[in-house]
């Protein structure tokens, strides 16, 4: 392993530990409160806040666990239902983002669902204030060698994308130069770059449209 393969392993943790302090903190929160709480309709919605908390939780950590990790619990071969499920659960947390859905076929090779989790990842955060994320993804079959088609376009009223994301996704950010923001999107441009695929993006003010095309591993 090279000095830059571990740093990006070490900034993809920062990410994840990052992504989880919030539901976390709020889980330790609503304990101390409910700790201290006597009022009957305060333990209620103590109890809520600690639901609420524990299933944002345990949707980042299944997410996380295909985007960056192993997942070892699949095989070459996972389920878009899987995909759309941990997609859906992020998007219904954030209240302020709709999600439509163009998938053909039930299952894409492992990387190309990576790649599927990570785009739509950078196209929500993209939409601050919120919008309409459109995920289109297919197994082309029809040429000469069978590769996973993805296409992730996010709209809305304000569209903010970092460009030191797009210098990642271009493979042009230097190694010194990344950081837990930018580090999934490294990891997707050399993902994309072992398997010979293409990676496109194109941002603007009210829409980030984001497109990858993976040949399937022989």
């Amino acid at each position: 392993m090279t000095p830059d393969s571990l740093e990006l392993a070490s900034l993809l943790c920062s990410r994840l530990c990052h992504d989880m302090l919030s539901p976390v903190g709020a889980l330790t929160n609503g304990l101390e409160l409910l700790a201290d709480e006597k009022d009957p309709e305060m333990r209620q919605k103590c109890f809520e806040l600690l639901e609420q908390s524990a299933r944002i939780s345990a949707d980042k950590l299944r997410f996380f666990r295909l985007a960056f990790g192993a997942a070892g619990g699949f095989g070459d071969m996972v389920p878009l239902a899987e995909a759309r499920q941990l997609i859906d659960a992020l998007v219904g947390n954030n209240g302020r983002i709709q999600a439509n859905w163009a998938l053909a076929g039930d299952s894409l090779p492992k990387p190309a669902v990576k790649t599927l989790l990570n785009l739509a990842l950078i196209g929500i955060e993209a939409l601050v204030r919120g919008g309409t994320l459109d995920i289109a993804a297919e197994l082309r079959t029809d040429g000469a060698r069978p590769s996973s088609e993805i296409v992730i376009r996010a709209t809305g009223a304000r569209v903010v994308f970092d460009r030191t994301i797009g210098l990642a996704l271009e493979g042009q950010l230097p190694a010194e130069e990344l950081s837990s923001r930018t580090a999934p999107a490294a990891m997707l441009r050399g993902l994309v770059d072992m398997l010979g695929g293409t990676l496109q993006y194109h941002a603007a003010p009210e829409a980030l449209v984001m497109g990858a095309m993976l040949p399937v591993a022989a």
